[in-house]
């Protein structure tokens, strides 16, 4: 299974981005997915995360700006991001839980660059 992420760039604060992450490969089932961030110098931190169900939690610093959702027959999860501020700068992960034929595993998608300026 591949994630592979997309959507980063430079935008000025107040602007807006749309990321988008497919996963591909041998998949029964996605269950949770999610969208991270690490910024220099700190951990990675859960942006926000759609069930299966698409039930979603954010992170405090981005509700009501921040929107995922997820299109099951793309096995895709998008994160649109508006008034985007300097401090949601940092590299952008995406995360799936995904259940294939034999085993059930979390798998992460190569960063995406997000850069902030004010």
């Amino acid at each position: 299974v591949q994630l592979q992420a997309s959507g980063g760039g430079l935008v000025q604060a107040g602007g807006s981005l749309r990321l988008s992450c497919a996963a591909s490969g041998r998949i029964l089932r996605i269950n949770d997915m999610g969208w991270y961030r690490q910024a220099p110098g700190n951990q990675r931190e859960l942006v926000a995360v759609i069930t299966s169900g698409s039930l979603t939690n954010y992170a405090d610093s981005v509700k009501g700006r921040f929107t995922i959702s997820r299109d099951d027959a793309k096995n895709t999860v998008y994160l649109q991001m508006n008034s985007l501020k300097p401090e949601d700068t940092a590299v952008y992960y995406c995360k799936a839980n995904v259940q294939g034929p034999y085993y059930g595993a979390n798998y992460w998608g190569i960063g995406t660059l997000v850069t902030v300026s004010s």
